[in-house]
């Protein structure tokens, strides 16, 4: 099913097009409430047609399919044994991708060796699908390093903290990747809050003048921390796209088979010399912004009951179900590799030295400041308190 979303006017309707009359729009929502978007499974696990975006789905065989369920449940795994990490005090902080693992293991396994991904701080499960192994992705959290991997190993860049500067990152290189005659394409992940940033703007302005071979992927999951989406836009975020000259789509971001097709489509108009596309994911963010935020505050339960009823794995099992794609022997096998993983990831990260508290100190200015001194000694003075406590 291949609908557009609207804000400011009725829903148009096309040959083959299920009407939504009566939905309301992005703009002004009802929790549970969809807007229009691609969607090629359904939240009860049917297969709908789609006549733009079926042909890159056409050939996935029963094994693909058990293979995308797998990187989700695996995905999940990990990101659950992270968050009870930081809460046993292993890592400093962690930014879940709970009810995200379809927009990023579709877009993801989307993606070819020679493509270049640009993450935020949530892509985990792109990391995956890239090849990073999880375990190097938990080295910043504890900060005993900036980044556990070689961004061009797997042409995946280290995580960006900073809110939207990696669309700048992408930009320049999907330019440079132009200019070199490359067959590859860009594309770089952030979320709904990240589009109010200056960031954003430039790269869409660049990326559109120069036709840069770079795919935007928007994880609108609802909640920039606490500011609901409504309060990013008038409009849905994709439509934002021709302002700049360029396509924008929104995608079921819950349905992996729909965000897989869709970035392939977009990846594929890239490569081409079509220029950049942004991609509109809506999703949900089912768990906190980060271990140190309370969701409880700004959002309520009806809100999360209704999207757990569209959960992207539940959604998929649900479909090799009804297909006969996969027997419970195989959900036997990935829940026990599931436990694997887990225990490998708690054992990697207990392994990994304390963090320097006094590394924050250094490197600061070439020649050292009479501040940054001050400052140390205050922190080697507060840092000595405890031991006079524990000496008590």
């Amino acid at each position: 099913m291949t609908v557009e979303s609207t804000a400011a006017r009725k829903p148009r309707r096309s040959a083959g097009t299920k009407s939504t009359a009566g939905k309301t729009t992005a703009a002004k929502k009802s929790p549970g409430t969809d807007p229009e978007l691609v969607q090629l499974l359904t939240p009860e696990g049917r297969r709908v047609k789609s006549a733009q975006y079926d042909r890159y789905v056409a050939g996935i065989t029963p094994e693909e399919l058990r293979g995308l369920y797998r990187d989700m449940v695996l995905t999940r795994r990990f990101d659950a044994e992270a968050t009870s990490l930081q809460r046993q005090g292993e890592l400093g902080l962690w930014a879940s991708l709970l009810g995200q693992e379809a927009a990023q293991i579709g877009s993801g396994r989307a993606t070819r060796e020679d493509d270049y991904v640009f993450p935020t701080y949530r892509e985990h499960g792109v990391a995956w699908c890239r090849g990073v192994d999880p375990t190097n992705l938990l080295g910043m959290f504890r900060g005993v390093n900036n980044g556990g991997w070689d961004p061009n190993s797997n042409n995946f860049h280290l995580y960006t903290i900073v809110i939207g500067s990696q669309t700048l990152h992408a930009t320049g290189y999907a330019m440079g990747v132009a200019k070199d005659g490359a067959d590859s394409a860009v594309i770089a992940y952030f979320g709904d809050g990240a589009s109010s940033q200056g960031d954003v703007a430039e790269s869409f302005t660049f990326s559109a003048v120069y036709n840069a071979p770079v795919v935007f992927f928007c994880q609108n999951n609802q909640w920039a921390i606490s500011e609901p989406t409504e309060k990013q836009t008038r409009v849905p975020l994709y439509q934002r796209a021709q302002g700049f000259g360029f396509p924008g789509v929104r995608v079921d971001g819950n349905d992996v088979l729909a965000c897989l097709a869709v970035t392939k489509w977009a990846l594929e108009r890239a490569r081409g010399g079509e220029g950049p596309t942004l991609v509109e994911a809506y999703t949900y963010r089912m768990g906190a912004h980060t271990t140190s935020d309370d969701p409880t505050r700004y959002r309520g339960d009806e809100e999360r009951l209704a999207w757990e009823a569209k959960d992207p794995i539940l959604r998929l099992r649900r479909y090799l179900e009804a297909s006969n794609h996969a027997d419970e022997g195989f959900f036997a096998e990935l829940e026990a590799e599931s436990e694997a993983l887990g225990k490998r990831v708690r054992e990697a990260v207990r392994a990994m030295p304390d963090p320097d508290h006094f590394a924050i100190f250094e490197n600061v200015y070439a020649d050292g400041h009479a501040l940054v001194d001050e400052e140390r000694a205050q922190f080697a003075a507060y840092q000595a308190s405890f031991a006079d406590v524990e000496g008590a």
